[in-house]
């Protein structure tokens, strides 16, 4: 079993800094010039790699554009400088596969490179981070390497340094055997599996398809596909290299069984652009941005990936008619199913069932056996005409085969196929092993097999385990306190050099150094140099305002149906502002000051207000970034000045739309703005002190309420630039009410910032729900109108009710909130009904009830047991409640056995959303974003306790007997409160962070909580001390339940654990799903465990032999969306998802004592259009409800049949 990584590669700027234009050049030519890339370090290094030495032109591969320096490093202003992660393959002479995942970031220069080529420090350069395999695991690889690099840089650092973690993952990680388990591995605390498919399956391909039928629409897609089986030139253009590499391998695995046997470039160095000229087949992609206009590409196809092109080239044969029609049919139905199958039934389709949601393997697998059933179709018999004994001049009887094709088809231009049966890949089919007499049927051969018996096509593909073997690698020099020694790195560390390595870099930069002082000091050089330099310099400058000046003219003179956006000049303009040269920004401010003093009105079109609007942000920031207050400055004047009109007429201004650039919130750049006012009007000795102070001052306000600046925090601005220069009281004064006047009038017409709406907050009840709904829940544009809307509401309208409902100035304008104001729900303007009224339910035929009554989302649910029945709900057997909470900060209690008026009570009380829901038969109990639990008394339907102490929200309720209440907040404390004494008890847990997770054994008295750092924590109550820490999970625990002994927990790292309540160890790790483990539930009738992720997934766990938990069964295809809840009991299994799915799930009772039958899919209700924020079931009646968004509950009735 060998390595399944060779190599750990790190490329970047070597000490030998060469140009990458041809002839090169040594030495330092700033930051607008490349250079060629070069090895930096290697694990294992080459004396001790058992695997041959990484390809010589390999860095030039990974970093195609070269290297380039930068001033700056990464940015969240500045996308381009975020770190990119991408796939190369490179294909070496004797056709095999080298497979690279990369990930390019800025990274500061070295310090001795820096000091050798004087380049000037905290300067960065592009660095790459590889990992190289021969086996094309891409999305593993990815995941991996972002690992390590999240490892690298996050501020939490990581368990033991950085190269002995690669280490481990390089050396350690084996090659699973094909088909026979699969490999789990850790890269520091972050778990990972790989699996080798089965040799007699498809080829392995760890990637999607999706970006394929994504960027080309079915006709390209085969003209591609044509294009390649006929062996053309072919050249992919995109400006992504992942989009380049995975189109690339996407169709050569599509072409299986042929094999591609000619040049394959899938990412093309820019320096090697002239191997497109090549006169032999190839499948090359290149970055668009690289000019190829100059390049010979007659017979060339190429494929914009980007903007789904196909430029042919030469004429291409078509498809053969029947198998061209089958492949085109069924591509438009795996990917437009619900458009083919528009007319048929969904519960009797079960094709779009499967392939309606998003794009996942299914799709993959479907894709790649389409294409596989066209060669099957295409070679029909093909067996019959290979010769027994292979010859290497014709071993396939192309003739006779072509003439028997055409009497079956009852066609005689078979044209594509003929062209294909003479390629130099079908031949290589032809004398492979798939072909051999000795070597059994093959997958085509299968496939053929499978269509004359009428089989599903899937059948040729082989079975997958149901529970593969797994493999652990452990890492031996792990850290057990992983929170006691972090290691954290400002930049990638460079792996331990050999003495010979540092004394050969020591050379290279004393070369180098040497060349610089020669340069610098050589005869009669030094002041020519600087003259000449210098004149340049003015040359450049002149020739750059030239350009500007005409390409801004050309900017807003461009027609109506033009896009500025994706104009050249735009693009051209784009790039002098982001270059490091100051005159690019300057010289485009300076040519918008100079256009409007010449006569321009400043009035634009709404593309083009679009596009300077965008350059404007661009300039601010990259001047910012430079310190060049002068350029804010004057932008920020001209953006108050360039505008356009909207549909009534009212004048938007760019200022506006420049107010999220964080340069605004810095206090000295508004204190160097007024002394540069105050300094340009220095010789004014006309009027007194106080007055031009004020007048200033007055312009600074202007341009923070242009920028939509809250009242407070100009206010503040102002305020204290005014005692460092005494403007008077009286000035003041006025100031403070012109800035009031002019943010009243710019929400009046605009509405409030988005910040803005997010910091509203009074006293008042209904207020505090319009701020929850925005802010908590962020509700849909439609149930929020009048709550941070984006611009359109005129305060100039002729309707009085349009101005009085224009948005929130953070006080109350009306006599009704905003969220009541709201005419675009039907659902929000819907009254609670009353008890006995048939408003709150719609029942239809589907057994799905909606209960209305909230104005706002759901944010809790609790399903009421028959142990909580009281005198309020009735004691009947079949009867039952749910209760809901709601960021409208009220809690109501339904009863599904009346229909019609299921509403029973109301409590008002709280003053932010409610979090957490228990009851027993007499109270409630319910916890707030108010940092309060209240209980409240059933029969009388009032407020019965306030329970004051948490310092954070409270997220966990849970009634206990004996009239105790137990409590978890956001400030990672557990209380137990006596409603006899109206008191807390005792803080009976504390975590350092907030606990998201709770659960208690009433018989034994031990609590189990968890939450945001990750770590289980296990309280002995009755004896009041810490038991255990459970320490394992490497992020959030979401889910927590106790049981037989037992805790399971699951976190947002993939995995459950199950832990030991006696030890707290940790007995089992649970690692099948690809998303966040949301849920956990233990079931105690076979003590199984089920387990619901983010991955819409809901699987089962058992105890197998050997006492170890297998996963027995996935629910699969139910939900498309992450599961919200999971609740067992011994009949029924209910699950909801976030879509808004629910499933129900039976199984009879066993009585005999025998092994319980698996749980069985019952049914699933219609989905509706709702986002879901909670899910409640009851179980010991087969009933589930679930709470939305929109304020809507939405009960499944239970199956009596059952």
């Amino acid at each position: 079993m060998g390595r399944l990584l060779e190599y750990f590669l790190v490329c970047g700027l070597g000490p030998d800094l060469q140009t990458t234009y041809i002839p090169p050049t040594r030495g330092y030519f700033g930051t607008n010039a490349y250079y060629q890339p070069a090895l930096l370090d290697q694990f294992p290094p080459s004396e001790l790699a058992a695997c041959p030495d990484p390809p010589d032109q390999l860095p030039v591969c990974v970093l195609p554009d070269g290297v380039r320096i930068y001033s700056q490093g990464p940015s969240s202003q500045d996308p381009s400088s975020s770190p990119r992660s991408y796939p190369i393959v490179l294909t070496e002479g004797d056709g095999s596969k080298i497979y690279l995942s990369c990930i390019a970031f800025r990274d500061p220069v070295d310090d001795d490179v820096a000091q050798a080529y004087n380049i000037p420090a905290n300067y960065y350069v592009d660095k790459c981070i590889c990992f190289l395999s021969r086996s094309p695991c891409f999305e593993l690889f990815r995941d991996a390497l972002e690992e390590i690099y999240r490892c690298c840089f996050s501020a939490s650092g990581c368990s033991k340094p950085i190269w002995d973690i690669i280490a481990h993952v390089v050396l350690s990680v084996p090659f699973p055997s094909p088909g026979m388990g699969q490999i789990l591995f850790s890269v520091d605390s972050y778990l990972l599996t790989v699996e080798a498919p089965p040799k007699d399956g498809l080829p392995h391909a760890d990637m999607s398809f999706e970006p394929l039928v994504r960027s080309l629409d079915i006709e390209n897609l085969i003209l591609l596909f044509t294009a390649v089986l006929l062996e053309r030139r072919i050249l992919l253009r995109a400006n992504k290299y992942s989009l380049l590499t995975v189109v690339a391998e996407s169709i050569r695995l599509l072409i299986y069984p042929v094999q591609w046997q000619h040049v394959y470039i899938p990412v093309l160095f820019f320096a090697g652009v002239d191997y497109i000229d090549a006169p032999t087949p190839y499948l090359m992609g290149l970055h668009s941005s690289i000019d190829i206009h100059s390049a010979s590409l007659d017979g060339v196809m190429v494929v914009d990936l980007d903007n789904n092109k196909v430029d042919c080239g030469d004429a291409l044969p078509n498809l053969p008619e029947t198998e061209g029609r089958q492949l085109r049919n069924s591509l438009l139905q795996l990917v437009h199913p619900t458009l083919t199958h528009m007319d048929r039934l969904r519960s009797t389709n079960s094709f779009v069932r499967r392939f309606s949601k998003p794009w996942c393997k299914d799709h993959d697998t479907e894709l790649r056996l389409i294409f596989l059933q066209f060669f099957a179709s295409v070679l029909s018999g093909y067996r019959d005409f290979v010769d027994s004994v292979i010859r290497a001049a014709n071993p396939f009887n192309a003739g006779a085969f072509l003439r028997k094709r055409s009497r079956i088809m009852g066609c005689s231009d078979d044209t594509m196929v003929t062209e294909w049966l003479s390629s130099q890949g079908f031949m290589s089919f032809i004398v492979s092993d798939d072909c051999s007499s000795n070597s059994g049927p093959n997958l085509v051969d299968r496939l053929q097999a499978a269509i004359s018996r009428g089989e599903d096509r899937y059948s040729v593909l082989p079975a997958r385990p149901n529970a593969p073997e797994v493999l652990t690698v452990l890492d031996a020099d792990r850290q057990v306190p992983v929170s006691r020694s972090r290691h954290c790195y400002d930049r990638f560390p460079a792996f331990l050099r050999t003495p010979a390595q540092d004394e050969k870099r020591k050379a290279i930069l004393a070369a180098a150094v040497e060349q610089l002082r020669k340069s610098s000091f050589g005869p009669g050089g030094n002041a020519d140099n600087l003259n000449s330099q210098a004149a340049e310099q003015d040359l450049m400058v002149n020739d750059i305002k030239a350009k500007l000046q005409g390409l801004w003219k050309r900017l807003v003179s461009l027609g109506p149906t033009e896009d500025p956006l994706s104009s050249a000049e735009y693009g051209t303009i784009s790039v002098l502002i982001e270059s490091d040269a100051d005159i690019g920004r300057s010289g485009f401010v300076e040519c918008l000051r100079e256009h409007i003093q010449s006569g321009w009105e400043c009035d634009l079109t709404e593309l083009q207000f679009n596009a300077v609007k965008e350059l404007m942000k661009t300039t601010i920031s990259r001047a910012a970034s430079r310190n060049d207050m002068k350029i804010v400055r004057h932008s920020l004047e001209i953006a108050s000045e360039i505008h356009r009109k909207d549909h009534a007429n009212v004048t938007d201004y760019i200022q506006r739309h420049l107010g999220a650039l964080p340069v605004w919130d810095d206090l000295r750049f508004w204190e160097g703005y007024f002394d540069h006012l105050m300094y340009m009007d220095s010789d004014n000795k006309n009027g007194p002190y106080a007055a031009l102070v004020t007048e200033h001052l007055v312009v600074l306000a202007k341009h923070m309420a242009g920028l939509g600046f809250r009242d407070l925090k100009a206010w503040t601005i102002l305020e204290t630039i005014a005692k460092n220069n005494s403007p008077g009281v009286n000035n003041l004064i006025g100031l403070r009410g012109l800035l009031a006047l002019m943010r009243y009038a710019g929400e009046g017409y605009w509405g409030l910032l988005p910040d803005q709406a997010m910091q509203l907050h009074t006293q008042q009840q209904q207020q505090i729900t319009d701020q929850s709904t925005s802010d908590e829940n962020n509700q849909s544009s439609s149930e929020t109108t009048g709550i941070g809307r984006s611009w359109v509401q005129s305060m100039f309208s002729r309707d009085r009710n349009a101005l009085n409902h224009s948005g929130g100035t953070g006080r109350a304008r009306g006599s009704q909130p905003a969220l009541e104001r709201s005419d675009s729900s039907r659902t929000m303007q819907t009254p609670a009904p009353e008890p006995g009224s048939r408003a709150g339910a719609n029942r239809g035929s589907s057994g799905v009830r909606l209960l209305r009554g909230h104005k706002a989302a759901v944010t809790a649910l609790h399903a009421g047991i028959r142990q909580e029945m009281g005198d309020c709900m009735g004691d009947y057997e079949d009867t039952g409640y749910f209760i809901s909470g709601s960021a409208d900060c009220t809690i109501k209690i339904w009863d599904p056995s009346l229909r019609g008026s299921e509403l029973r009570a109301t409590f008002i009380g709280h003053t932010r959303p409610i979090r957490a829901i228990s009851s027993d038969k007499i109270r409630v109990v319910s916890g707030s974003d108010d940092n309060r639990v209240l209980v409240w008394d059933k029969n009388s339907k009032q407020l019965q306790q306030e329970l004051k102490g948490h310092e954070g929200k409270v997220n966990i309720v849970r009634m206990l007997k004996g009239e105790r209440i137990l409590s978890a907040s956001h400030d990672g404390s557990v209380k137990m409160w006596d409603i006899r004494s109206d008191s807390c008890v005792a803080t009976v847990g504390k975590s350092p962070s907030p606990i998201l997770c709770m659960d208690y054994d009433d018989s034994t008295e031990i609590l189990a909580a968890a939450g945001v750092d990750g770590v289980g924590n296990v309280w002995d109550v009755r004896a009041g001390k810490k038991m255990h820490s459970l320490i394992g999970h490497s992020s959030w625990i979401r889910s927590l339940r106790m049981g037989d002994n037992s805790i399971v927990t699951g976190s947002d790292d993939w995995t459950a654990r199950v832990w030991s309540v006696s030890n707290g160890a940790c007995e089992a790790v649970l690692a099948c799903h690809s998303g966040a483990v949301t849920n956990v539930e233990y079931c105690s009738a076979d003590k199984g465990i089920i387990t619901g992720s983010a991955d819409g997934l809901v699987r089962i766990w058992e105890l197998a032999e050997g006492n170890s938990l297998k996963c027995v069964s996935s629910l699969e295809g139910v939900h498309a969306g992450g599961i919200l809840s999971i609740k067992a009991g011994s009949r029924w299994l209910a699950v909801g998802a976030s879509d808004n799915t629910m499933s129900l799930f039976h199984r009879p009772e066993q009585d005999d004592g025998s092994r319980l039958p698996p749980w069985k899919l019952l049914r699933t209700p219609p989905r509706s259009a709702a986002v879901v924020r909670c899910v409640a079931s009851d179980v010991e009646r087969g009933r589930i409800c679930s709470g939305a968004r929109n304020g809507l509950l939405r009960l499944w009735e239970p199956v009596t049949a059952y």
